[in-house]
C-alpha cells in the first residue's frame, strides 16, 4: 500500500511540474504593435539575443538612445536586436504620440532599432509583455519591477528571460557587451 501511495504522489508531482512548464512562456509567445501601428511578432526574432528597454523622450537617461543605437549598430549582424518600448509611466516623461516619439528618436538620436507603440510597464495597466518580464511565474527566472525609464531586460537566443539591468547600467556597460558576446 505504501508503494502505491508513493507512486501516486510521484505521478502527481511529475504532472504538476509538466503543467507548470506548459505555463512558462518565452518572448516568442508575444505579438505587440510597433510604433507605426503594425504587428511585431517576437517569434520573428528566434535565434537572436534581445535587449528590451522602456524609453522616454524627456528623461535624464534619454541620452542613452545614443548608446543603444551604437550597441545595436555594433552587434545587429551578430544575432542581436534592441526593442524599445516608449512609456509615460515615470514623471510623464514621454507624453507625445507614437508619431512624435518616432520622429524625436530618429531626428535626435538616429534610432534605427525597432521601437514599439507606447505602453505601460507597471501598475494596473501593465502590458502583457512587461508582465512576462517582471513576474517569475511567467518568465521562470525572477521577479522585478520597473523602477524608471531605460531599465533593460535581456532575453537569450531561445526566447527565455535571463536578467535585467537598472537604468544606471549604460548601453556601453561591460555587463551588456559580455552577455551579447557570450556564446
Amino acid at each position: 500500500m505504501r508503494i502505491l501511495s508513493l507512486f501516486v504522489i510521484l505521478i502527481s508531482l511529475v504532472s504538476c511540474q509538466a503543467q507548470n512548464k506548459k505555463e512558462m512562456k518565452t518572448i516568442y509567445d508575444f505579438k505587440v504593435e510597433d510604433i507605426n501601428g503594425d504587428e511585431f511578432n517576437f517569434a520573428d526574432l528566434k535565434g537572436k539575443k534581445i535587449l528590451i528597454v522602456n524609453t522616454a523622450s524627456k528623461c535624464g537617461f534619454t541620452p542613452q538612445f545614443d548608446g543603444l543605437e551604437d550597441l545595436y549598430q555594433k552587434y545587429k549582424d551578430d544575432n542581436f536586436v534592441i526593442v524599445g518600448f516608449p512609456s509615460n509611466d515615470f514623471g510623464q516623461q514621454d507624453p507625445g504620440s507614437n508619431e512624435e516619439i518616432a520622429e524625436y528618436c530618429r531626428l535626435n538620436y538616429g534610432v534605427t532599432f525597432p521601437m514599439m507603440s507606447k505602453i505601460s510597464v507597471k501598475g494596473d495597466s501593465i502590458a502583457p509583455i512587461y508582465e512576462f518580464l517582471t513576474k517569475k511565474e511567467l518568465n521562470g527566472k525572477k521577479n522585478s519591477s520597473v523602477k524608471w525609464n531605460f531599465q533593460k531586460y535581456i532575453i537569450n537566443e531561445d526566447g527565455t528571460f535571463e536578467d535585467y539591468f537598472y537604468s544606471i547600467t549604460t548601453p556601453d556597460s561591460k555587463k551588456i557587451s559580455k552577455w551579447i558576446e557570450r556564446k
